[in-house]
């Protein structure tokens, strides 16, 4: 693979990145011809836009595993410009660069069980949003959520899990006793009530609120079935 001269300069920034890649190039996976990064979108819109457009090719198995390649990290490693932040549960099974269909220094994920809100989350939403001036904030539930099942199951029996676990479930009680119970799956419905609620909160925060006022940054609540593989937008 002919190394370009944009991408002989942004190795040699990182300590001869570019002739390491030129060495294995003709043996290496990285050989096959990746397109230049184009630069991410600058308002809400379309990087929401973006990340349907990726959940629809993840939904159909049809992922194209964008900014992987060599460039990609050489690029990254001068700096970073994510167009989303995706808040999400700490689950295993929902990874949001898979979920979209995006690649590396395209999202600024957080994860935390059932998206709990702490100082530390807190802390890493705004570091985004004001320092990285990311324009969405998706604040992403799921199906069949653990936390969200033992803060059903606390406000069923009374019985709040000890320890840490308690601490989780303790923020996400008033959430399902506030969410009718109308005999349906009540667990996914207090998951989808819990991700409006914590959009909610965030579009309230002292850190936030402006840059929200101002429409310069969006907050959105999602879920995504673990069945099917598509994110909802609630």
């Amino acid at each position: 693979m002919a190394i370009t001269r944009r991408g002989a300069l942004r190795a040699s920034l990182i300590g001869g990145v570019g002739a390491a890649v030129a060495t294995a190039a003709s043996t290496s996976a990285w050989a096959v011809p990746m397109p230049s990064p184009s630069p991410g979108p600058q308002d809400a819109a379309s990087a929401l836009q973006l990340l349907k457009e990726g959940n629809h090719r993840w939904k159909r198995i049809a992922s194209r595993h964008p900014n992987e390649g060599a460039a990609r990290r050489a690029e990254m490693a001068l700096g970073q410009d994510p167009f989303a932040v995706v808040l999400g549960c700490a689950d295993s099974r929902v990874a949001p660069e898979l979920v979209f269909d995006r690649g590396l220094g395209d999202l600024f994920t957080i994860r935390s069980a059932g998206q709990v809100l702490d100082s530390s989350v807190l802390g890493s939403i705004s570091y985004a949003a004001e320092h990285l001036a990311v324009p969405l904030i998706v604040v992403l539930g799921h199906a069949s959520c653990g936390a969200v099942g033992a803060a059903v199951e606390a406000h069923r029996t009374g019985q709040i899990p000890h320890g840490h676990v308690g601490y989780l479930v303790e923020q996400i009680l008033p959430v399902v006793e506030s969410t009718p119970d109308d005999g349906g799956d009540f667990v996914d419905a207090c998951v989808r009530a819990n991700a409006v609620h914590i959009t909610g909160l965030l579009r309230q925060d002292a850190d936030l609120r402006d840059l929200v006022d101002t429409g310069r940054l969006d907050i959105v609540p999602a879920r995504y079935d673990l069945e099917t593989s598509k994110v909802s937008w609630l």
